[in-house]
């Protein structure tokens, strides 16, 4: 089996340390193999969006990481119907978009917000 090096933050290794012994990983390789397998599934099947679709798309991030949220809405303010934001607790929050439009350009916010390095979690669900 081929080896690729990685450089990973700090943060990511010790989350990667709690998934391994929670969900019983031989080594963080294989918790890598499990993240690459999961992001090769929603690329298929963002790929396999066709037509109208309706969705509702959760991210969220730390309070003072605003800036990808504002643009990032304002690129795609022909498929976002509705937009709530809240706060959660400290310096947490939570973006909620309901969606409707092209399956594709869906499909296209939904990965420029996974790519942006600032936001702790994106999730899509299709309705």
């Amino acid at each position: 089996m081929p080896i690729v090096s990685v450089s990973l933050p700090s943060e990511l290794i010790d989350s990667m340390a709690v998934i391994q012994e929670s969900q019983g990983y031989a080594g963080r390789s294989d918790v890598v193999r499990a993240a690459i397998r999961l992001l090769l599934s929603d690329t298929r099947e963002k790929g396999s969006f066709a037509g109208r679709v309706t969705a509702i798309l959760v991210v969220t991030h730390d309070e003072s990481n605003e800036e990808p949220i504002t643009r990032l809405k304002h690129t795609y303010d022909d498929i976002v119907r509705t937009h709530i934001h809240n706060k959660l607790g400290q310096n947490n929050c939570f973006e909620l978009f309901l969606l409707e439009g092209e399956g594709k350009k869906i499909a296209s916010m939904t990965s420029a917000f996974q790519k942006e390095r600032k936001l702790r979690s994106v999730k899509l669900l299709v309705i």
